[in-house]
């Protein structure tokens, strides 16, 4: 290969040469062919020479040079290095002498030129391919008696053309192997990032599942106990009863953290109206907490739904709720779950003092997390989630999710 179009490292889609190869080496197919063009051509021109001459004039010398040439050429042909240079030049000196004495073997300067190319770097082997044609040019105006232009300017012509055009293909080898060494690096690239985004995506995921099982339900075990603590000697019984309905939130939130854990969707949710009473019993439960009144209506025929939308709508109401009993001052948080076809929504409207939503970060800390996480859930699950508000005039959070979400398991991750 010339020093001016080394290609670049890497996997090749075909053979790559040798270090101290040409650009045809490793071409086996090419091989097989350059032998037997070689052997046939050299056959031919004793065929000719004896045609021609008999056995006599410079038979002698034709015959075992002939012999000798095969016979080299045969020895030889699978060395590589300086041993397959040193063997290159002993066969084209030992052709030369032929090409002068019978002008016949002019025809095997062909497969020479193409075993240059296949043992030789390419300045070199253009080197050869000028000995070869410069010595068939003379054998010829030798055997004529005149210096034939056509004798000079074909066979130069035809090393030109053949030169030329593997060098071309050489060079378009070069630039495929460049060109696959920098897909393949591109592709490992994209690969990467698409393993560390996975990895965020599942952190974030992982993320808003804790902040709206866990850290919500350990928020209600902790507003009982403290009602608890305050009514422990006035009133004892509520006391209890705080203590009790901590006990049960404090089940409910180990199971939900197990299903995080083992990253199930609660199959139970799958059915349609699984789903209202699951609404209905978050509902129960934090009005139970936190003294707001939370009736639930129904729209649309249950029907049945996945169970990764079943759990986000449970975990989007839970959260919308926890955010009302902390930061709204409302007294009332009307939830509405609407079945539609091939859809299902969740709408909580609260009375409360409201805000503006330009102002809404996107994260504070574990609390501002929740509304964020709940549009990321659902916009993860196709559907979206829209918040309406105004300063004194309450909150609706409502959260849609897509039918294509419906009836089938998202995959994990």
């Amino acid at each position: 290969m010339s020093t001016d179009a080394e290609p670049a490292p890497g996997p090749a889609p075909g053979p790559t040469p040798s270090a101290a190869g040409g650009i045809l080496a490793g071409q086996s197919l090419l091989d097989r062919w350059l032998h037997i063009s070689l052997v046939v051509l050299v056959v031919a021109s004793v065929a000719r020479y004896l045609q021609g001459h008999g056995l006599g004039d410079q038979a002698e010398v034709v015959l075992p040079g002939a012999a000798v040439l095969l016979i080299a050429y045969a020895a030889g042909r699978r060395l590589i290095g300086t041993a397959a240079v040193v063997w290159l030049a002993a066969v084209v000196a030992c052709w030369t002498v032929l090409a002068l004495i019978a002008p016949s073997f002019s025809w095997a300067a062909v497969p020479l030129v193409f075993l240059a190319l296949r043992v030789l770097r390419f300045r070199w082997a253009v080197g050869v391919t000028v000995f070869l044609v410069a010595v068939v040019a003379v054998a010829w105006s030798r055997m004529t008696g005149l210096a034939d232009p056509t004798v000079l300017l074909g066979p130069v012509c035809v090393a030109v053309l053949a030169v030329t055009a593997y060098r071309a293909l050489e060079r378009d080898a070069a630039t495929r192997r460049m060109l696959l060494v920098e897909l393949e690096a591109a592709q490992d690239e994209v690969a990467d990032a698409e393993r560390r985004a996975g990895v965020v995506a599942e952190r974030a995921r992982l993320s808003r599942e804790i902040h709206d099982s866990v850290a919500q339900g350990l928020t209600s075990i902790n507003l009982l106990l403290q009602a608890a603590d305050q009514e422990w000697e006035s009133r004892p019984a509520d006391a209890r009863d705080h203590v009790d309905q901590a006990a049960t939130m404090a089940r409910s939130s180990l199971d939900e953290a197990r299903r995080v854990v083992r990253d199930l969707a609660p199959a139970e949710l799958a059915g349609g109206s699984a789903l209202v009473t699951a609404v209905r019993q978050v509902a129960e439960d934090v009005a139970a907490t936190t003294g707001l009144d939370i009736p639930v209506h129904v729209h649309g025929e249950p029907h049945e739904v996945g169970g990764r939308v079943a759990t986000a709508v449970v975990r989007t109401l839970r959260g919308a709720l926890a955010n009302v009993a902390e930061h709204a001052g409302a007294t009332t948080a009307v939830t509405s779950l609407t079945f539609h076809e091939g859809g299902v929504a969740l709408d909580v409207r609260d009375d409360g003092a409201g805000f503006d939503p330009a102002d809404l970060k996107e994260s504070d800390g574990l609390r501002g997390h929740g509304l964020a996480g709940m549009r990321a859930r659902a916009r993860l699950l196709g559907g979206d989630l829209v918040i309406e508000s105004a300063p004194g005039e309450g909150t609706v959070v409502a959260a849609s999710f897509a039918a294509a979400q419906l009836g089938a398991e998202e995959p994990r991750g």
